[in-house]
């Protein structure tokens, strides 16, 4: 069973930065794309970055173009989120999910989940 657990996330303040990672068990990590989401208040769940099972493909939201930038480590079966220039509208919970091999953008399409990191930016 895949498990995918984050950490990295708090309270920073308007302009910092923080590093989010996800760490991935129970399946072949190198098979998967991996996507970060986030999800604030009243809000639907939103598709921050992902990344492609292998190669140099990454899709970007506009709203973090810039600021965030997703990587992965495969010797880790780690994801990560560097996030930086934080704005108070950034504040939501961040979740990373996966599924197979090729990007998407849509929540539905990603068959596993973590439990999610809270990430508070104060103004």
């Amino acid at each position: 069973q895949v498990q995918l657990v984050e950490s990295g996330g708090g309270l920073v303040q308007a302009g910092g930065s923080l590093r989010l990672s996800c760490a991935v068990s129970g399946g072949t990590f190198n098979n998967y794309a991996m996507g970060w989401f986030r999800q604030a208040p009243g809000k639907s769940r939103e598709c921050v970055a992902a990344i492609r099972w292998s190669g140099p493909f990454t899709y970007y939201a506009d709203f973090v173009k810039g600021r965030f930038t997703i990587s992965r480590d495969n010797a880790k079966n780690t994801v990560y989120l560097q996030m930086n220039s934080l704005k108070p509208g950034d504040t939501a919970v961040y979740y990373c999910a996966a599924r197979l091999k090729f990007i998407a953008t849509g929540a539905n399409e990603y068959n596993y989940w973590g439990q999610g990191t809270q990430v508070t930016v104060s103004s």
